[in-house]
Order: structure tokens, then C-alpha cells, then sequence
């Protein structure tokens, strides 16, 4: 499909229209209400979230609002509601907003984070980043401890990067042979080819001196990765759940998760002003270089092709981990 370039006073925005279906509409350019900035989108990254409502379930309802689904945009603002103060027209900023698989998008003022000179340029999809940072803190990972992050995707290459950047060794587990030298490339002990549930659990033992991990992080979503993160996480240990568990109910194993007195961490924060502190932390924790998420970036398409990100973000091609969608 063409793009074609908004006209003054208009937007280009991606429709969702029914399953695996987009179209892409020129609309009005939307208004900043009172404490609202509007801006002017460079891109917005492409979340696996995003995946369920493409494939069409029951609860889904087509069309989508226009530039729907979108929420990892940054960009620059280009106008500023009534009672607005701190920021203004030609700040460059990342933005908690909900609309951004479109050239615009308005957002609370209280959900904007200003990015400094040191990132001008650079992509910075701040919700996930900030998802990451908010995950990390609540693992409480400390240097000296033993991590096994289950899922080398977007989020666990970033957890990656943190724990070993705070001194922890990380053991990766994932299926793409892409993803676990990835994950080495970052700093991870030892990667762990994710096939086999038993030979995982006992090549974590012998590797823990059969200890098992002081920190296990499940970041993939699934019933299998959740069982076997508990199997993998050390008596009194704490399993965080990063995965985005949305297709169905999970069964747990409680008798273990009694026995081994483990601490259970639902890492998915609700909280926005807690979702805002995070965007901040992953603005300092790049500019500090404890976080480069520059080289996890390796797919890029424009807005006219969102449906091909959304479908390379669903298969995973080899050498896939990140999609951004970017606006001329």
C-alpha cells in the first residue's frame, strides 16, 4: 500500500480493519486538550501484545480506532495544550500514548518524558524500555547472584544487558539459535538451546552445582516457559513473571512453589505514574550505558508496511527481535 504524505491540518494513520487486514487513512491532525501535547511521531516500536488482537478474537472489535494499538511512539512535540508547563513546541520526547501507528498523537503531559541532546536521533521506544527497567527493579538482582532468563526476545535481551551490567551471571535460555548468541554477544554466562524440558533442568543444575538460580525471569508467556522457570529457581528463590500471559488461564505447580518457599513476582505494572518512572530509569540507564538497546533494533518498516511488522513480529524470521515502524 502507498503512503502518501499528510496534507497540512492532516494525519496518516493505520486502521486494523479486520484480521491481518490494514488500511492506512488520512484524518484530521487531533488536538491537544487541556494538559495535552500533541506530537509529531518519528516511529513506534511493534509489541507483541499487539498480536492477539491482529489475529481477530471474539472480543476484538474492527475497525480499530485510527492508529490503534500503538503505544511504544516518540517523537517531537509540535503543540501544547492549555496549562501545559515544562515542555514545549520542539521538545524531543517519549511518550506513554495509546494511538501511535500514526504521523501524530496527543498525550497527558503527564505521560511524556523528555529525552535529552545525548539521545537526539536515536529511536527511543520508551514503554518497553521502561517496562524493562520496572521488571529489573522488582527482581532485585544483585551482583554475585546466579539469573536464568527464560525467552532471549526484546525484553529478555534487555534483561540481559541489566543483569549482567549489575553483576550477575546470567544463564539464557531460548529457542532461536539467533537469540542465544545474541544473548552471549551480551554478556550471558551460558546459553541454553530451549528443546528439552528435563535436559534444561539438569544442565541448570549441574551448572548451579545443584543449587538452581537465585533469580529466574520467564519472559516468553507461555505455560511451558512458566513451568519450567519454577523448576529452575533455587529454594527461597524468586521467579518473576515478565511474559505476557494473555491467551488463557495457567496452572502452577503450588506444591512446589510451597516447598522451595519461593517468591513469585507478577512483574507487569498497571501503575502509570510507576510505567513513567520506568521510562525515565531506561533514560538514564542508556545515557550511563547500562542499557543499548540500539543494536536489539533489527527490522525497520514504514507505516504503509505495519501489517508486514506485525506478521514478522508474529513468525520471527531469523534474526528477528525488534520491529520499529518509522514516519517520514
Amino acid at each position: 500500500m502507498n503512503m502518501a504524505f499528510p496534507s497540512q491540518g492532516q494525519m496518516q494513520a493505520a486502521v486494523v480493519t479486520g484480521p491481518g487486514a490494514i488500511e492506512l487513512q488520512s484524518q484530521p491532525l487531533p488536538q491537544p486538550g487541556k494538559g495535552q501535547v500533541r506530537i509529531k511521531l518519528e516511529g513506534c516500536g511493534v509489541c507483541a501484545s499487539n498480536l492477539t488482537p491482529w489475529s481477530g478474537p471474539e472480543w476484538m472489535k474492527f475497525p480499530t480506532e485510527p492508529g490503534g494499538l500503538g503505544h511504544e511512539g516518540w517523537g517531537v512535540i509540535d503543540a501544547v495544550g492549555e496549562g501545559v508547563e515544562g515542555l514545549q513546541a520542539g521538545d524531543r520526547v517519549a511518550a506513554l500514548s495509546y494511538h501511535s501507528y500514526a504521523t501524530h498523537d496527543v498525550a497527558d503531559a503527564s505521560a511524556v518524558v523528555k529525552l535529552p541532546d545525548e539521545l537526539a536521533g536515536v529511536p527511543f521506544p520508551g514503554e518497553p524500555l521502561g517496562c524493562a527497567m520496572n521488571i529489573f527493579k522488582r527482581s532485585e538482582i544483585e551482583a554475585g547472584q546466579t539469573v536464568a532468563i527464560i525467552g532471549i526476545g526484546f525484553l529478555g535481551a534487555l534483561l540481559t544487558q541489566l543483569a549482567v551490567a549489575a553483576g550477575a551471571r546470567v544463564i539464557a535460555i531460548a529457542r532461536r539459535p539467533f537469540a542465544l548468541d545474541l544473548a552471549k554477544s551480551l554478556g550471558a554466562a551460558q546459553t541454553i538451546a530451549m528443546d528439552d524440558h528435563w535436559r534444561i533442568i539438569e544442565e541448570v543444575k549441574q551448572l548451579t552445582g545443584g543449587m538452581f538460580c537465585d533469580r529466574v525471569i520467564e519472559a516468553v508467556g507461555k505455560q511451558w516457559p512458566l513451568d519450567l522457570a519454577a523448576e529452575l529457581t533455587r529454594e527461597r528463590g524468586r521467579l518473576i513473571i515478565a511474559g505476557y500471559h494473555q491467551d488463557g488461564p495457567r496452572q502452577v505447580n503450588m506444591q512446589m512453589w510451597n516447598w522451595r518457599g519461593l517468591d513469585v513476582i507478577n512483574a507487569h505494572e498497571r501503575d502509570p505514574a510507576i510505567y513513567m518512572q520506568g521510562i525515565r530509569d531506561a533514560v538514564e540507564a542508556v545515557r550511563e550505558g547500562r542499557l543499548d538497546p540500539a543494536p536489539l533494533y533489527t527490522h525497520r518498516y514504514g507505516l504503509n508496511e505495519l501489517d508486514t511488522a506485525l506478521n514478522a513480529t508474529r513468525d520471527r524470521p531469523d534474526g528477528f527481535l525488534k520491529a520499529l515502524v518509522m514516519y517520514p
